[in-house]
This record gives C-alpha cells, structure tokens and sequence, in this order.
C-alpha cells in the first residue's frame, strides 16, 4: 500500500479540533444558560444525537483526506514493447517558400499538407525541425500531435530573412535529434532549394543510415516572392522567379525514400504515410517500463459520501405549531 499524494495526509490534524469540538457538544451552551433555559431553547432532536453527527462528519472528512491522497497497490513493474517509427519533418523556412504560385505561398501550402500528414500516422513519433542557412528545433521527437499542430499553425516566416536552403544542416539536425536509433525517417517539405548535385547530402544520409522523403512544393513555372513592399527583384529591377528544384528527387531515391510532387488533392500524403509506414512498421520497437498500480481511492470516497449523507439526513426538524 502506498499513496500517490501523501501530502494530503496532513489535512487529517485538521480532525482533532473538529473531534473535539464534536464531543464537548452543548457544554458552551451550559456555561452561559441556566439549565431550565437551556431546556427551553434546546430543539428535539428527531434524528441522530449531536454528538454522533459531528463524529460521522468528522469521519466523512477523514476518508474524503485519504481518497485525495489517492491509496494504490503496487504490484511491480511491467514492461511493454510496442513498434513505431521515427520521423523527422523538416520545413523548408527559407525566403523562397514566400513564393505564391501556390496559395497562399508554398509555405502555408506546406503547413496544410503537414497537418493532414499527422492525420494519417500511426505509432509514430514526429519532430519538427526547421531549416535555411541553417536548421532550426521546433520541436522533439513526439507522439503529442496536437502540440505539434499547435506549433505548426503558429510557425510564421514574418521575423526572418533567411537565404539559401541547406539540405545538409537538415541532416544533421535530423541525425541528432534520432541519436542512437536504427531507423531513421527525414521528411522534407521543400521546393528544392538551388543546388544541382546533391552527392554530398546522398553520402552523409546513407552514412547515418537516413532515409528521406521529400513533399515538393512549387511549381515548375515558378512563382516571384512577396515581400512587405510588393515582389523581390534583383539587383536589375527585374522580379525574381523561383521554380521547383527536382534535382533533390535523388536524394529521395537513392536514401531508400520517395519523391512526392504536391497535388491539390488531400489524399497525397495520405499515400506518403502509408509508403513511410509500409516500408518502416514492426522494423523498430521500444521497450517500455511502466508502473502496475492498483487505485483504491473509490473506497474510501464512496465511504465519505455515505458517511456525509448519513449526518445530514439526520438533522432534526422543527416541529410546526398548529394555531
């Protein structure tokens, strides 16, 4: 036997003033008034004695502590395998995502499909990283995907100025954030960034055992990037076009992942989900130790409510004079 909150327990001295009020029951009334008075003014009692009430609301107290206190049986420690994967998703945050051929950019555009994408993922612990120059945490490896959504719709571009897109500080971001596990699982929302060789990037994922995904979003045509003052332009005058970058589709391939264009539908990573979790399902499993304890504080609660019950239906009642 144990208690999940002892600290509880310390309500209890509160027992002995009430105890011993209880039991002194009219001997204050018997200082002040004489004893034909105290005849006169004292109420027949129909129910229980006074004194009995106060022991029975005394009691119900008492048991109303131990249940706060919540009384448990320990029975040991019991551990649970269960499968899952580990993915990391990482959101290309880099100012060509301001781009609008998609509405309203392809960075909310991302945001969307990434929220669908939690939908569809079973057993399966998300961290969310961001990247440009550099790779930005947003948040750990998690099964909590109502904060990641959470975080997510709140992820604005507003407060940076980043250029250039960095695959490679999103693998080794990635790499840190999966440690020691085996199976390591990169998605990247992206439309590709700039480069034409990703060789080195193909290197260090299959040395670090990455397999990634990638969610392209943008369109070959490209899209100009808004700005506060209307649309980037160079150094010319001329707008700044920004088109999908589908050279990054062999990192995808040759890490062991898939490419996946953006699609106007819904369904599409619905079918990435399904690809992540045919390829990955029973290839990794955590072993979990968890507590085997027993709750027992409905005993004494229901205890407490009889009890209460009990002295409160016992109050005696004036009798009604008949004129």
């Amino acid at each position: 036997m144990r208690f999940h909150n002892p600290e509880f327990l310390l309500l209890l001295f509160a027992l002995i003033p009430m105890v011993w009020a209880g039991l002194r029951g009219n001997r204050g009334l018997e200082r002040i008034f004489k004893p034909e008075i105290l005849a006169k003014i004292r109420v027949p009692s129909q129910g229980l004695p006074a004194k009995v009430r106060n022991l029975l609301l005394a009691a119900s107290f008492a048991l109303a502590v131990i249940a706060l206190a919540r009384p448990q049986i320990d029975h040991g420690e019991i551990k649970v395998k269960s499968g899952f994967i580990n993915l990391v998703a990482g959101f290309d945050i880099s100012r060509s995502m301001f781009a609008t051929d998609l509405y309203p950019n392809r960075f909310e555009f991302a945001k969307r499909k990434f929220d669908l994408f939690l939908q569809h993922l079973k057993n399966t612990k998300v961290a969310l990283i961001g990247f440009s120059s550099r790779a930005f945490l947003i948040a750990p490896l998690t099964q909590d995907f109502h904060s990641l959504k959470f975080l997510t719709k709140n992820l604005g571009l507003e407060y940076l100025n980043l250029r250039g897109t960095s695959i490679m500080s999103a693998l080794e971001a990635a790499n840190n954030l999966f440690e020691n596990k085996q199976k390591k699982v990169l998605v990247l929302f992206t439309d590709g960034g700039d480069k034409s060789d990703f060789s080195r990037e193909i290197a260090y994922a299959k040395t670090h055992g990455i397999t990634v995904f990638v969610y392209a979003v943008g369109t070959k045509k490209g899209g100009a990037i808004k700005t506060k003052t209307g649309v980037l332009k160079d150094a010319k005058g001329d707008i700044v076009i920004v088109k999908r970058n589908d050279a990054i589709k062999q990192l995808a391939l040759q890490t062991g992942g898939a490419y996946m264009v953006y699609r106007l539908q819904n369904d599409d990573v619905k079918t990435l989900a399904e690809i992540i979790r045919a390829k990955f399902k029973a290839e990794s499993e955590e072993e979990t130790t968890i507590k085997n304890r027993e709750e027992l504080f409905y005993y004494p609660l229901a205890g407490a409510t009889v009890l209460l019950f009990a002295a409160l239906f016992s109050l005696p009642r004036r009798r009604r004079s008949l004129s």
